[in-house]
């Protein structure tokens, strides 16, 4: 495997991180940097130990969570998507905390990552070895998850309403796409 193979792999599995870590940019307005590192750390580290998982694991776990990973990302993912759809609309006071908390992040790290695992699985079946890819993989991912966080700021001039639909829009199409 090339160099811009891992590469491009990277970019995709770091794709959805990226995509949460937007629609957290988009609602988050306390201990932003905090939070924009927590995210991306989180969302690194799953995606750097997800391979190293699949590839120490190849074929006995990895074919029989197969089958539940996509139903795994899509509850995940459409809960939280739905809360903020909720959310939105609901007519109190908001005090803008969302889900950041270790449970919240873990479960969004894996729902993130769990195509990575798959990923190590490749990487066992080419012999190829992880520790290079997978590093390269949690790097790009952190980067990406950062940038996603941070890129959504200049939204924020949007009517908040609009940006946390927004944000539960992108969260409900990634659990579309984990069962399309």
């Amino acid at each position: 495997m090339s160099l811009l193979e891992i590469v491009v792999l990277s970019i995709a599995l770091a794709l959805d991180a990226m995509l949460v870590s937007f629609s957290y940019g988009l609602m988050i307005t306390h201990r932003k940097l905090f939070n924009s590192l927590l995210l991306a750390l989180s969302f690194a580290f799953f995606q750097f130990l997800m391979p190293i998982i699949g590839y120490f694991a190849s074929g006995i776990f990895y074919s029989k969570l197969e089958m539940f990973s996509k139903w795994i990302v899509f509850t995940v993912f459409m809960v939280l998507g739905l809360k903020f759809l909720k959310e939105a609309f609901d007519k109190e006071e908001k005090t803008n905390i969302i889900c950041i908390s270790f449970l919240c992040l873990l479960g969004l790290s894996i729902a993130t990552s769990i195509d990575a695992l798959g990923a190590g699985v490749s990487f066992k079946f080419s012999s190829v070895e992880p520790l290079f890819p997978c590093l390269l993989i949690g790097i790009i991912t952190f980067v990406l998850s950062f940038f996603g966080f941070w890129s959504s700021y200049f939204l924020k001039k949007f009517p908040s309403k609009s940006i946390e639909i927004t944000g539960a829009l992108l969260l409900i199409y990634l659990a579309l796409k984990a069962i399309l």
